[in-house]
């Protein structure tokens, strides 16, 4: 065989271009549109119909079923979206991507758009130098759509010549002739090849240029379309591994959704694919079976002739090459047309199933017990980061929860301070230790989370939004160690015996109540979706300022008292304590809203 290994070498560079183009444009077309996208999943999910054409939109948009089933996924996760809607958007994203087949089939054989690659790369390069955010993200999408047919080109070069190279096609053939099963043959060859490449868009070119070559004959070929259908669904099933029970449903739902068009597709096998033919055949340039015996009927010398790309003058090569072509558009057609023609129909069958695939998912996914998902991060997971612009919005929801949890130790140090009970004062305070442990975990699990974010291909806008989320976690743990250190500070006055008046109380009761109003007003600006307002900030200094007056005033007055002999000064010790880290603790909430109104993230 005349393969080198070289040459096989050079078919995985190209097909590394190819994905690498492919995640470039997809990247930087999320850049430029990340919060529209947010913005469409949120509005556009209410009903089955609108959730499939947002499916659809988003996947045309960024080229990448993939990406969108991992965003669907970590939506659901994040809970802005129910498992209904999201198998609505990913019944919508397995149709969005047979547009990538399309623009193959449209440009990458008919048109040589290679030659306007390297002219694409040359605009592109001034704008990934720019200054403006946007600029840059668009000089990315037309880089890696530059790059993503300059790989399409050499994928279609470094496929061996099958003419030159019999013993390629006398191998494939000695699996193509066993009726059926090598329709299931090749249905496993597909979702294999998918499962290792983890782009359905990359296959489908791959077969797209194997059967265009005269590799594959075209039912084998659209065999291997069906399994990529399958082997696609892997990608939201990884990222769905360490996930929450509702995102591991949403990726379960996008494998049975598949994998049950593919059954009723191979039942439907033959009939499906004759209609597909005589579409391409009376609408398109012709019949796509009839290039396999087109191409056995030339000499190895002939088609490398019309092949070549040089010009010709002899008539009867001119006529033979326009014909190839057409064959080949025929072929590509007719794959693109089967690709869409089955998911289409899949959607307009399994639609009006989605409550049946809601409960079969619930039912082979169950829910844990409730103590079982209490202290783990709800939003964020260790699993696959979706896109990093969109990975933002889950660390978001994740770090009003860990506010949440703060305020929850606040209050349960209140409880304490008032608890006379021995066994439940011992109870509540393990409580807030506990507590005080998993928010050290937190905070150390959703900075390695942002990190790794960061570390993804981010506008400038995207790495602000993680330095000011990497500082508010770090205020929030604080706020979490103020409640830990007001725990103690209690049970320390316990052990001493010590006995507050009535006046100390009221005056501890009233510093918790504000330092209670700050936080709370703390964690309404983090959940709101809102851009944070002037006035947010001003409340919270307003408190701030209010809590410090309150000290201050606490503070004179306990001098006073001490002098008067109202109560001791070991009494006096503890009360201040207790004082000062509510003040403390006001300190950190304000240090939360400064970072926040710096920039909304």
């Amino acid at each position: 065989m005349d393969y080198s290994f070289l040459d096989f070498l050079t078919f995985v560079g190209a097909l590394g271009m190819f994905l690498y183009g492919m995640k470039t444009m997809s990247e930087g077309l999320q850049k430029v549109a990340g919060n529209r996208l947010r913005a469409i999943l949120a509005a556009m999910t209410t009903h089955r119909l609108t959730g499939v054409l947002t499916g659809f939109l988003i996947t045309a948009l960024i080229q990448s079923s993939s990406a969108t089933t991992v965003i669907v996924v970590s939506f659901v996760n994040a809970g802005l979206l129910s498992l209904a809607q999201s198998i609505s958007v990913i019944m919508g994203a397995n149709v969005g991507t047979t547009i990538t087949a399309w623009i193959i089939s449209l440009f990458g054989f008919k048109v040589d758009i290679s030659t306007f690659s390297l002219p694409l790369i040359g605009v592109a390069i001034p704008m990934l130098f720019a200054k403006k955010s946007s600029y840059k993200s668009f000089g990315e999408f037309l880089m890696g759509f530059a790059l993503l047919f300059l790989g399409l080109s050499y994928l279609k070069s470094s496929v061996p010549d099958l003419q030159n190279n019999p013993e390629v096609l006398s191998f494939i053939r000695n699996y193509t002739s066993m009726g059926y099963g090598s329709i299931l043959l090749f249905l496993f060859i597909g979702t294999v090849l998918t499962v290792i490449v983890q782009s359905s868009s990359a296959t489908v070119a791959i077969t797209l240029i194997m059967c265009t070559q005269g590799w594959l004959p075209f039912e084998m070929a659209a065999a291997m379309v069906l399994g990529e259908n399958i082997g696609t669904t892997i990608t939201a099933n990884l990222a769905a591994l360490s996930a929450n029970v509702s995102a591991k449903r949403a990726a379960i739902a996008h494998l049975m959704f598949n994998l049950f068009g593919v059954v009723w597709c191979m039942i439907f096998f033959y009939p499906f694919l004759r209609v597909v033919g005589w579409v391409i055949l009376h609408i398109g340039p012709g019949d796509p079976h009839e290039l396999e015996h087109f191409l056995s009927t030339l000499d190895a010398h002939t088609v490398s002739q019309i092949t070549s790309g040089q010009e010709l003058n002899d008539p009867h090569l001119l006529a033979l090459r326009n014909q190839l072509i057409s064959l080949q558009l025929s072929v590509s057609y007719g794959l693109s047309l089967f690709h869409t023609m089955f998911n289409v129909t899949n959607i307009c069958i399994m639609i009006w199933f989605v409550k049946w695939y809601v409960r079969i998912c619930s039912a082979i996914v169950k829910s844990p017990k409730k103590s079982e998902e209490e202290f783990q991060l709800k939003y964020i997971s260790g699993g696959l980061l979706s896109t990093s612009e969109l990975s933002l919005m889950q660390a978001r929801k994740e770090i009003a929860v860990f506010g949440e949890r703060a305020s929850r130790m606040l209050d349960m140090a209140r409880t304490l301070f008032y608890e006379q009970n021995e066994d439940d004062f011992i109870k509540t305070y393990q409580r807030i230790d506990k507590y005080e442990q998993i928010s050290d975990r937190m905070e150390v699990e959703i900075a390695d989370y942002l990190t790794r974010v960061l570390e993804g291909r981010l506008s400038s806008e995207g790495k602000n939004d993680v330095r000011v989320m990497l500082r508010v976690v770090t205020e929030i743990e604080s706020i979490a160690d103020s409640c830990h250190n007001l725990a103690r500070n209690i049970k320390r006055r316990n052990e001493a015996k010590s006995v507050f008046t009535g006046e100390q109380n009221h005056s501890i009761d009233h510093m918790f109540e504000l330092t209670e109003k700050a936080l709370v007003h703390m964690n309404w600006v983090l959940k709101k979706q809102t851009p944070t307002a002037r006035e947010d900030i001003v409340v919270s200094y307003n408190l701030e300022n209010e809590i410090n007056l309150y000290r201050n005033m606490l503070k004179n007055r306990n001098i006073e008292n001490i002098d008067s002999k109202l109560y001791k000064y070991s009494d006096a010790v503890y009360y201040m304590d207790i004082v000062s880290e509510c003040e403390k603790l006001g300190d950190y909430v304000l240090n939360v809203m400064q970072a926040v109104v710096e920039k909304k993230f």
